[in-house]
């Protein structure tokens, strides 16, 4: 029902910057609680920012003060915004999206910390 397209991973070097953005389909998408996860490989995906739909947000210790979750309701859009990435931020990311109880995941985009 809900489509979410992700935008925005690649290759960074450690210390630098990366902003994902995920657009989601939808005309009630202010009422969407939206969040980033990430897998690295041979872990458990993971938690990395979640922001509802009353603004509420939370992040995984980890990225807490380099990480930036962020919408905009008008463009159906979530973005992270990443700062000070570092190799152990090296993971596929996904946009979940939840609605009532559903829940929606992106295709994942790819981000690579290394030099």
């Amino acid at each position: 029902q809900v489509q979410l397209v992700e935008s925005g991973g690649g290759l960074v070097q450690p210390g630098g910057s990366l902003r994902l953005s995920c657009t989601a389909s939808g005309r009630i998408f202010s009422q969407y609680d939206m969040a980033w996860y990430r897998q690295a490989p041979g872990k458990q995906r993971e938690l990395v920012a979640r922001n509802n739909n009353l603004a509420r947000t939370e992040y995984a210790d980890s990225v807490r003060g380099r990480f930036t979750i962020s919408r905009d309701n008008r463009k159906n859009t979530v973005y992270l915004q990443m700062n000070n990435l570092k190799p152990e931020d090296t993971a596929v990311y996904y946009c979940k999206c939840r609605w009532r109880t559903n829940e929606y995941w992106g295709q994942g985009t790819q981000v690579t910390v290394s030099s």
